[in-house]
C-alpha cells in the first residue's frame, strides 16, 4: 500500500488589531475574540498590553516588539506563521504602525506571502481630526517633528504652507515652542486644533488662530497625550509692500507701543509674518 503524501501545513495569519487610545470600552468584540484565539501577540510593551489582557481575560501569551528589538523578532515569528500559528500584532495603544512599530514585520510577512488581515478600531490621529472640525477630506499624517535643526525649519515651513491639514504627534513640553515657532511664520488667520487625551477624563480639545491657542494655552500647563492639527494655510492676499509696511508702522496708534508689541500688532493687521515686520522696523531705523 502506497503512503499517502504528507500535507503542506497551511501558514498562519498575522493580525494587526487596533485597541484602545484611552477608555477600555473602546475595544471591539471581533479584537477581543482574534487576541483570544491568536497563538501568540507580538505587544510594543508586554506590561502596558498586560493590563488591557487582564482586564478582557486574554491568556494568548505575548512577546515583545518593539523599535530596538523588531529587526531580531521576524525570524521568529515568520518561523510561527509558517507553523500554521496564528500571530496579533498590537501596540501599546490605538492601531498599529501608526507612529509605532511593526511596518518591518508586516512588509516581511507580505513579501514571504502569508497573509496579513487588519482589525481595525481607535486611532488616535483619525479621532482627533473628526472632532477638530478643520477641512478633513484631504489630510496629511505627519508624525513627530525634527525637533532641531534645518529639518525642523523646514517641516514648519511645510505647515505654514499647507493646502490640506496635518496631524502632529506632539509632546506637551514642545508644544508652547512649536506654536510660537509657527506664529512668527504662518499666516495669522491659519488654524489650529489642539486635541488632548482623547477619550480619557480629561479630554479637551483647544481650537482657534495660531496666535489665539498659543495665548491660551500659554497660561495654562497642559500635560498627556497630545495631537495637534494644522489647517491649511488661507488663500493668500496681495503681499503688502515695504513701503506700506513701513507707513503703518510709523503710524501714531502704532508709535505708542513697544517695538515688539507694534511688529506683532501690524503683522495681525496686515496679514504679514512678524519676522519680516520686524526686520523692516530694525532697517528702517
Amino acid at each position: 500500500m502506497e503512503s499517502q503524501p504528507k500535507q503542506k501545513q497551511a501558514p498562519g495569519q498575522l493580525f494587526v488589531v487596533a485597541t484602545p487610545i484611552g477608555n477600555l470600552g473602546d475595544m471591539s468584540f471581533r479584537a477581543v475574540e482574534t487576541l483570544k484565539k491568536a497563538h501568540l501577540i507580538a505587544a510594543e510593551d508586554t506590561r502596558t498590553s498586560g493590563r488591557l489582557l487582564a482586564h478582557y481575560q486574554i491568556a494568548t501569551p505575548m512577546i515583545s516588539l518593539h523599535e530596538h528589538n523588531e529587526a531580531s523578532r521576524i525570524g521568529r515569528l515568520l518561523d510561527e506563521l509558517r507553523q500554521g500559528h496564528d500571530i496579533a500584532l498590537i501596540s501599546d495603544a490605538g492601531t498599529p504602525l501608526v507612529s509605532d512599530p511593526g511596518y518591518r514585520l508586516v512588509h516581511h510577512i507580505r513579501k514571504s506571502g502569508i497573509r496579513v488581515v487588519p482589525i481595525p478600531g481607535p486611532c488616535s490621529p483619525i479621532a482627533a481630526l473628526c472632532a477638530s472640525g478643520l477641512p478633513s477630506d484631504r489630510f496629511t499624517f505627519t508624525g513627530f517633528l525634527p525637533r532641531s535643526g534645518q529639518a525642523r525649519k523646514q517641516a514648519l515651513a511645510e505647515l505654514a504652507a499647507a493646502r490640506d491639514t496635518h496631524i502632529i504627534m506632539e509632546s506637551p513640553k514642545r508644544l508652547t515652542k512649536t506654536l510660537r515657532e509657527l506664529s512668527e511664520i504662518a499666516m495669522p488667520a491659519q488654524e489650529v486644533c489642539i486635541a488632548r487625551e482623547l477619550t480619557k477624563l480629561h479630554e479637551e480639545f483647544i481650537s482657534g488662530s495660531i496666535p489665539e491657542v498659543l495665548a491660551h494655552i500659554e497660561k495654562k500647563e497642559l500635560r498627556g497625550e497630545i495631537i495637534m492639527l494644522i489647517g491649511p494655510a488661507p488663500a493668500k492676499k496681495a503681499e503688502p509692500s515695504d513701503e506700506e509696511i513701513m507707513a503703518r508702522l510709523q503710524s501714531p496708534d502704532m508709535q505708542a507701543l513697544a517695538p515688539a508689541a507694534r511688529a506683532k500688532a501690524v503683522a495681525t493687521a496686515m496679514g504679514v509674518a512678524k519676522s519680516r515686520v520686524y526686520q523692516l522696523e530694525i532697517d528702517g531705523k
